[in-house]
């Protein structure tokens, strides 16, 4: 099968805390991650499916921005990824975390918008070393 990819990037803050642990547990736990800090985040879309005939393309990448932007990054950028985005409250905003929830939110978008192209693969950078990958039917 066919895929293609789109990459975005967006800016966000966070910090790895339980609350039902102390400070020094946190900080035994999650080392500097315990203190608030943000990353310059990479991510990966991937949708796959077969290629229009009509448009030569599996999803316009207009789309996938739309759905994209308005979906995830409109949500994301520049905020507090432990107070300001509803839809991670209740959980800890690590790099796994965070890429579920995003599929979580991007796959019923991608499906409601009539075309045959399904959410394939995401790969979110936290940084140049450190990324977690999910992918379809996983």
């Amino acid at each position: 099968m066919l895929s293609i990819t789109k990459t975005f990037e967006f800016a966000a803050s966070h910090r790895l805390l339980d609350p039902c642990v102390s400070e020094d547990e946190n900080q035994t736990r999650f080392g500097k991650c315990a203190s608030l800090h943000g990353h310059n985040y990479r991510l990966e879309v991937s949708v796959s499916g077969p290629v229009s005939e009509e448009t030569g393309m599996i999803l316009d990448t207009r789309v996938l921005q739309d759905i994209v932007e308005d979906s995830v990054l409109s949500e994301l950028d520049h905020k507090s990824l432990n107070e300001d985005v509803s839809w991670l409250e209740g959980k800890l905003p690590s790099t796994e975390n965070l890429i579920n929830s995003i599929w979580d939110r991007l796959q019923p978008e991608i499906a409601r918008h009539g075309h045959p192209a399904r959410l394939h693969k995401l790969v979110l950078w936290e940084t140049s070393r450190i990324f977690a990958v999910r992918e379809e039917g996983s």
